[in-house]
């Protein structure tokens, strides 16, 4: 069975910096793209970065320049680098892991971020 644990969220004043980190655990191939995801009270679910097992990332538009995603292959731990906050990535941040292989995406439990001005 496949397990993401998310860890780092918290409350920071805007312009600070947080770090969340995910870690899996279970059978997942080594081919695949980790990444994260956010949900805002009351809007939908965005994704913020990825990087795929090779080290190939992609960002929103929202945090390029202001957020760094990186992984630790033999940790199996992906990072979210998180600094300018602002009030705006206030939201529950999710780490996901898809599978190259399966298609199969599995997503963890959620960390909450809050930003205050």
């Amino acid at each position: 069975q496949v397990q993401l644990v998310e860890s780092g969220g918290g409350l920071v004043q805007v312009g600070g910096s947080l770090r969340p980190s995910c870690t899996f655990s279970g059978s997942i191939r080594t081919s695949n793209r980790m990444g994260w995801y956010r949900q805002a009270p009351g809007k939908q679910r965005e994704l913020v970065a990825t990087i795929t097992s090779g080290g190939a990332t992609t960002y929103a538009d929202a945090v390029k320049g202001r957020f760094t995603i990186s992984r630790d292959n033999a940790k199996n731990t992906v990072y979210l680098q998180m600094n300018s906050l602002k009030p705006e990535d206030t939201a529950v941040y999710y780490c996901t892991c898809t599978d190259f292989i399966t298609a199969r995406t599995y997503w963890g439990q959620g960390t909450q971020v809050t930003v205050s001005s």
